[in-house]
């Protein structure tokens, strides 16, 4: 028996997962939440600036693989021969020759701009647009591999940000890195960047790299865009690979820290998104929907003869999900991020006024105010679920952290609409799900509508195990079936199978994805009632979205 771990470094936490590689079924699993994030350090989200210490993954790393190791005996410990990562993306650091990110050194411990640049930090609009007018009178549009439209979620409109707005930073930085590259680097010891194996998935859809290119691209377009660039591009990369190639085995320091054998293999990383398909045995032309804070699309396609690009996503790419095949990627900038927003818009009264009561224990109002929390989406499910579709008015746009796709814009703002005396709160709920429904259906529709057909949907994340409410709008707004991951840890284990072929224990990611992928555990159907009563709707989503971003776009 081998047993490989998949690392899954998300928003919030990173989980670790032991796998059985024979059947893929989870011997292990831990979560570790991280710390500084938690307490809300080094983000603004009155900006969309969100930034994450190094040491956070780092004790993720340390926690989380001590927990499974202790959860098993020595016979599986040192059968274990591999270890793949995903992480969220576009995330990269600043870093030393040596890879190391500049928040790690002296005199940078509490500079923001020296750490990880989280996925959804949108402090590069203004980057993001000088890049898009760029590529749009260059002779080669180096973004239509990406969509055409580059965002400030990626690679390059953060890095120029940060290296604008702080100059120590941009003078101690001798290159960047992803956090999905930087993981593995660590764990193999790492000590010279400019030996890092980058990954395809990152490169391809976040960083304008394209074989067609020659990589990425030239140092004169860099310098077009700003001469503070110059040079940069030698110190990066213009080789990247796919996540069946292993980086290297583990360095004997981490090793010995995390009591693992000296021979397990580190497979090169990807975007959880990516990995997550993989864990949920994702098919050509099937929508793979990761569900979490955001949502990422995925799809497969087989490589065709005649290029064919797809506008407005966030990149096609070969060998980014499957080696060998294209993989699509598209997804919305906030999805279970809309929910907990409302949830914290409603939680401040019932937080204060338990609080108040003179009469109530400091244990007995802490205890009251998780279960009401605990029980408020729940409850807000139950109550708009009970309303009639359309019947009220209240309509929303999904666009509370910008819109990813169909075509990027990050200066989009959130809307709810149609507010009258009879709102009430699930009804205004109602109103968030639909547009975050309608917000996906606009991606199905843009992939079917440039000749990309889907011949279903499978879903992977905690809404999706939990909300049944949740996925039966979205299989009535869509009018497709979904099946949902029977995995909770889907991510985590698609970096396992990477993990196991890295290794060597599968000859490729297909017979690995068979062996070891998830099962599923339920499936929504359609029900044409709702799918008509949805289509008017989702018009009237449609013309409102048109009239709200022409406003938007006038007030900027």
């Amino acid at each position: 028996m081998k047993y490989t771990i998949g690392m899954d470094f998300g928003s919030d936490s990173v989980r670790a997962l032991l796998v059985n590689t024979s059947t893929g079924e989870d011997l292990a699993t831990a979560v570790h939440y991280y710390a500084r994030w938690k307490e809300g350090k080094y983000c603004d989200p009155s900006k969309n600036k969100f930034r994450q210490h190094p040491l956070d993954y780092i004790g993720g790393i340390e926690n989380t693989i001590d927990s499974i190791v202790s959860q098993v005996d020595e016979n599986i410990i040192k059968n274990i021969v591999g270890i793949g990562v995903d992480t969220t993306g576009s995330t990269p650091v600043a870093v030393d020759k040596t890879g190391r990110p500049l928040a790690l050194l002296n005199g940078f411990e509490e500079n923001p701009n020296a750490m990880f640049v989280l996925w959804k930090d949108h402090t590069g609009i203004k980057e993001a647009d000088e890049i898009n007018e760029l590529c749009s009178k260059w002779a080669i549009d180096y973004s239509k591999y990406e969509g055409g439209i580059y965002s400030s979620e990626w690679f390059w409109s953060k890095i120029l940000h940060v290296s604008r707005t702080d100059k120590k930073v941009l003078e101690a930085a001798y290159s960047w890195v992803e956090h999905c590259d930087w993981i593995p680097f660590l764990l193999t010891g790492g000590t010279d960047v400019s030996k890092l194996k980058r990954s395809r998935c990152a490169a391809g859809h976040k960083a304008l790299w394209h074989e067609s290119f020659g990589g990425l691209p030239p140092n004169d377009f860099f310098v077009e865009l700003d001469p503070i660039l110059d040079g940069l591009t030698n110190r990066l990369y213009k080789e990247t690979y796919t996540s069946d190639v292993s980086v290297g085995t583990i360095s004997k320091a981490w090793s010995q820290r995390l009591g693992l054998p000296i021979t397990v293999e580190v497979a090169v990383g990807a975007f959880d998104c990516h990995m997550g398909a993989v864990g949920a045995k994702i098919e050509p032309y099937y929508l793979t929907k990761v569900m979490g804070t955001s949502t990422c699309d995925i799809l497969v396609t087989p490589k065709r003869k005649e290029e064919h690009l797809v506008k407005g996503i966030c990149g096609q790419v070969n060998g980014s999900v499957i080696p060998g095949m294209l993989g699509l990627e598209a997804g919305q900038s906030a999805f279970g991020d809309i929910y907990a927003w409302y949830k914290n818009l409603l939680k401040w009264p019932i937080e204060e006024l338990i609080a108040s009561s003179f009469i109530l224990d400091r244990v007995t109002k802490e205890k009251l105010i998780d279960e009401a929390l605990e029980n408020l989406i729940p409850k807000l499910s139950e109550g708009a679920s009970k309303e009639t579709i359309g019947a009220s008015g209240e309509l929303a746009l999904d666009w509370m952290n910008g819109r990813r796709t169909p075509d990027a814009n990050q200066n989009l703002k959130g809307v709810i609409s149609g507010i009258n005396l009879g709102s009430t709160s699930p009804k205004v709920f109602r109103a968030l799900v639909e547009a975050s429904c309608f917000g996906a259906k606009k991606i199905a529709d843009r992939f079917i509508n440039e000749g990309i057909p889907i011949k279903g949907v499978i879903a992977i994340g905690g809404i999706s195990q939990k909300s049944p409410f949740i996925m039966q709008m979205m299989s009535d707004v869509l009018n497709m079936p979904i099946k949902v991951v029977k995995s909770e840890q889907a991510c985590a284990l698609g970096a396992a199978i990477f993990g196991a072929v890295a290794a060597k224990t599968y000859q490729d990611t297909f017979e690995a994805m068979t062996a070891m992928g998830s099962a599923y555990e339920k499936v929504y159907e359609p029900i044409p009632t709702n799918v008509d009563q949805y289509q008017m709707v989702y018009e009237k989503y449609s013309e409102l979205a048109i009239s709200m971003e022409n406003y938007m776009m006038k007030l900027i």
